[in-house]
């Protein structure tokens, strides 16, 4: 990796985003770049995970000479970018969404990506506004969320998700935030609700027959489900919704209301704000971060507010 390149932008993109469309939205993105004489570096990223460790390896060699970061992929690579950077709080984010679910543009409101890179170089200069992050904590594992973290059926389906060999269909017809509606309804088939014990803030309740517990930063997860619909990323507070004493039919009723974000005036919904979440269950449940596959519970929810800072 070269040495220090004073106020120089950084790229990273992630090739398999979309199914190839983030590396043709590179393509334009790259024209952009040289029709105004910017100096930028760019990388591809070449595993799962490598986003994270170029932004930090990035991040450690231009220490404080380094203002912008830019990703261009879909809701992990974002997710791996931050992480990468989250103790580097000087570092400038901008991203261009270019992948199947894209809940982190929605929650966002980021430009399409055509218009994309046209906005953010227009904002370059501009001061940049501070975000909220999510933090959750499982075993020694610490890291940040952007979008939400889920424990129960919705980190099934996540993992069903990922995992789908149709998922590569769908993106080539720009079609993959169906992938999730697939998935759905065939982790339905199999999996089964338990007892959670959520703590809010420091108060304890058990639920019986729960089948998730979300905690979001913003609206969106699934690929453009309003899970938490009065979910701001900037308030201070992180939302909570868990879903329990459903049956499969309804359970899947209720996710046709939650695609327009009105499902929380059910009886078998709850929904909370907080600073910290702690989750327990008597069987481990799944747990996903952004659409991925982290673990199991016990996991333990914080806030960050106003560790971020994004160009939108």
């Amino acid at each position: 990796m070269e040495l220090i390149m004073k106020n120089s932008i950084y790229f990273i993109i992630n090739p398999l985003a979309g199914n190839g469309q983030s590396l043709r939205v590179w393509k334009k993105v790259k024209h952009e770049l040289e029709l105004n004489k910017i100096e930028y570096r760019s990388f591809l990223t070449e595993y799962s995970g490598h986003a994270e460790v170029l932004a930090r390896q990035v991040a450690t060699i231009q220490d404080y000479h380094l203002k912008t970061v830019i990703g261009i992929g879909g809701d992990g690579t974002i997710h791996e970018i931050v992480n990468g950077l989250s103790q580097f709080k000087h570092v400038q984010i901008g991203f261009i969404s270019a992948g199947s679910g894209n809940d982190f543009a929605r929650g966002y409101a980021l430009p399409p990506a055509k218009k994309a890179a046209a906005s953010i170089l227009r904002n370059l200069k501009k001061q940049v506004r501070s975000w909220d992050l999510g933090q959750y904590n499982i075993g020694q594992l610490d890291r940040s969320f952007v979008n939400s973290m889920g424990a129960g059926f919705d980190a099934y389906v996540a993992k069903l998700s990922n995992e789908m060999e149709i998922k590569k269909i769908l993106n080539i017809f720009r079609a993959g935030s169906f992938i999730y509606i697939f998935a759905l309804l065939k982790g339905l088939k199999n999996y089964q609700p338990g007892d959670v014990t959520l703590t809010i803030d420091g108060e304890e309740k058990t639920y019986r027959n729960v089948w998730l517990t979300a905690v979001s930063n913003h609206p969106y997860y699934g690929g453009g489900m309003k899970i938490s619909p009065d979910a701001k990323p900037d308030d201070g507070l992180l939302d909570v919704i868990l879903v329990h004493n459903l049956s499969r039919i309804k359970l899947l009723l209720l996710f046709g209301l939650v695609f327009a974000g009105k499902h929380t005036g059910l009886k078998e919904v709850h929904a909370f704000k907080a600073k910290e979440i702690k989750i327990t269950a008597d069987a481990p449940l799944m747990i996903q971060a952004d659409g991925e596959y982290i673990g199991e519970t016990p996991v333990t929810v914080t806030l960050r507010p106003k560790s971020i800072k994004y160009y939108t």
